[in-house]
């Protein structure tokens, strides 16, 4: 039991070792064009050996999602925050994740897994429309409890939208700006268009210096890798 328990597991890590280089690609491009023969180039493997692991197109592109909604299932929690400092917290770790959204879940690939398999992006947005309720609540709380500023939490969620443009490749190289830099300085802003004045002092920017350096890293990685 233990040594089939350990096979499943290391063929799981070689599945997702594989479609870690698939997805700076799927992510710029889509998949619509993507025939098996192509993927297994671009994860530099025979044929055989991508049918050892995913039978199917639809396969890998259902393991991927999965993937992504196990991540935004992780991070949904539904109760607001019960302390103030909490809320400087839930503030980092949801910019985290709007990176990672940004990053990760592009219009190129939403629009491919519409078109292609209706019922998997189902999937994945219920979970993202989850998400956006979370956002709005904690927003919600936030401004009942004097913590952030009157604003409207649809425009906040929307702004979000702003990194993948920022984010684009041909973007940072015409207005000379790093990843680095562009995450940096959208955190700050939305730290200070959401939090009042008096209430700055909560949040505490050493904390999300590493978890930039990090998102920079997995950033840079998607978007440079060929």
């Amino acid at each position: 039991m233990k040594d089939e328990q350990k096979n499943i597991e290391k063929f799981r890590e070689s599945q997702n070792k594989l479609l870690f280089r698939l997805l700076p690609c799927i992510n710029k491009s889509g998949f619509h064009s993507l025939r098996m023969d192509e993927i297994a180039k671009i994860m530099n493997i025979s044929r055989v050996t991508l049918y050892k692991y995913f039978s199917t197109k639809e396969e890998i592109i259902q393991i991927v999602t999965n993937s992504f909604i196990e991540f935004f299932k992780e991070m949904i929690i539904l109760d607001p925050p019960n302390e103030e400092s909490l809320y400087a917290a839930r503030f980092q770790q949801l910019f985290e994740q709007s990176v990672s959204l940004s990053t990760f879940i592009t219009e190129e690939y939403k629009r491919d897994l519409s078109s292609e398999y209706p019922q998997i992006y189902e999937q994945l947005f219920i979970v993202i429309q989850e998400r956006e309720k979370q956002l709005l609540n904690f927003y919600n709380e936030g401004i009942r409890n004097g913590i952030f500023n009157e604003l409207n939490g649809q425009v906040l969620i929307l702004q979000d939208q702003l990194l993948a443009t920022m984010l684009d490749t041909r973007y940072l190289l015409m207005n000379h700006l790093t990843v680095e830099q562009v995450l940096y300085d959208f955190y700050k802003l939305k730290k200070i268009q959401l939090f009042k004045p008096e209430k700055l002092f909560l949040v505490d920017d050493n904390l999300i210096v590493p978890k930039i350096d990090y998102l920079t890293l997995k950033v840079s990685k998607a978007l440079y890798s060929t």
